[in-house]
């Protein structure tokens, strides 16, 4: 699985966290979620922590759920 990549993040002054993915708003968090995220971010891959809280983040499980006769109905 290819890392993550394309997050940035902008901390502004009312203490809120925007989160872009390549250019394109993601998300924008507040209050305690917004601290929660900021120490986590700092700690860990920056990334990855972005893709996680997100919701961007992959699982692993795509390319197995496209070949499933349920999903290969539509296609030819």
């Amino acid at each position: 699985m290819p890392k993550p990549s394309g997050f940035l993040y902008e901390q502004h002054a009312d203490a809120s966290v925007a989160l872009t993915h390549h250019g394109r708003p993601a998300g924008t968090l507040r209050g305690s979620r917004a601290e929660k995220f900021l120490a986590e971010v700092v700690s860990g891959d920056a990334q990855l922590v972005m893709a996680r809280w997100t919701g961007a983040y992959k699982h692993g499980n795509e390319r197995a759920a496209r070949s499933h006769p349920r999903n290969r109905a539509g296609r030819r």
